[in-house]
């Protein structure tokens, strides 16, 4: 039983947007449902909508949305910083007890919150998290190479993810002030959320398609995505360019030998003009790839090191 005394628990909803003009609406219309079958269990429910620097009308949306509902609060970047940066900013502006972050194109339903919520309120977990089960309507090179990314990130990364795992959570406050302790520029909130650790509880649900618009994520954003999270958590990558060159150098020393030893013994010349130019660019092109590993680590090291904010807002209420 509820009890009428007690202060009702702010739910607060935050939610990036990038070109979602179409799909706002319906998301809000979708989450006010929510929220008002939430009322009866003394849970009072805010939006937080961050605008990344949308080039449609998402923030005149979230400007009509927030002068008529009063639990509608908004950023809007002076440019596209991306999604994690939205993430980030909507979970320092969120005031709630419990915070939940969703997108909103449709694939996160709102009608889940409940669920989730009763699994954080219990006490028991301090995270209700979401992975989706099935990929059915994406592209199946998409599909591929998201599976691929996640048999990766395990072999590599210092932290378990959980293959499907969704941006969709529900979070306490212990939770989310964790997070926002991270001090770190180069954010992958899939790496962030395990290794904060807590205790988590996982909701599974079939994919859902969008309720309109088209995805923003192109197949090359994700495959960059991934090598930010690889980076981000994980330095085996360092240690396997060192690997290949060690190994690269016996090879050399035994071919050397080889070689010497035919000169010393039969007297042959050193022939093959053609193999020698091949081996020549092989191991000058496995020298540039393990430069170049380093090097995008040294990148990332140096915009740490700049401390430039994560995002500038233009405008918010």
């Amino acid at each position: 039983m509820t009890d009428m005394t007690a202060p009702p628990t702010l739910l607060s909803l935050v939610i990036p947007c990038y070109n979602e003009e179409a799909t706002l609406p319906i998301f809000y219309k979708d989450a006010c449902a929510v929220l008002e079958s939430l009322q009866g269990r003394g849970v009072v429910g805010e939006f937080v909508f961050v605008d990344d620097g949308s080039k449609d009308g998402t923030v005149a949306v979230c400007e009509r949305l927030g002068e008529r509902d009063a639990r509608v609060r908004y950023l809007s970047f002076s440019r596209n910083f991306g999604k994690e940066a939205a993430l980030l900013a909507g979970l320092e502006k969120a005031r709630g007890q419990v915070v939940a972050t969703l997108d909103a194109d449709g694939q996160d339903p709102p009608q889940m919150i409940p669920r989730m919520l009763d699994a954080v309120l219990s006490g028991e977990f301090d995270c209700a998290g979401t992975r989706r089960v099935t990929r059915k309507g994406e592209p199946r090179i998409r599909s591929f190479f998201a599976r691929m990314f996640y048999r990766v990130m395990g072999m590599l990364a210092d932290v378990d993810l959980v293959d499907g795992a969704r941006d969709f959570r529900l979070m306490s406050r212990a939770y989310v002030d964790a997070i926002l302790r991270l001090p770190e520029r180069g954010r992958f909130s899939k790496g962030i959320l395990p290794w904060i650790g807590f205790r988590v509880k996982w909701f599974e649900y079939e994919n859902v398609r969008r309720s309109a618009g088209e995805t923003k994520w192109s197949f090359w954003k994700l495959f960059r995505y991934s090598l930010d999270g690889i980076m981000a958590f994980s330095a085996k990558p360092l240690a396997i360019a060192s690997v290949i060159g060690m190994v690269l150098f016996l090879v050399a020393i035994a071919l050397v030998a080889i070689v010497a030893v035919r000169r010393i013994i039969y007297g042959d010349p050193v022939a093959g003009w053609a193999s020698t130019v091949c081996i020549i660019l092989f191991c000058s092109g496995v020298q540039l790839f393990t430069t170049g590993i380093l090097g995008a680590y040294l990148s990332k090291a140096y915009t740490e090191v700049k401390r430039r904010p994560p995002y500038i807002v233009r405008k918010e209420k």
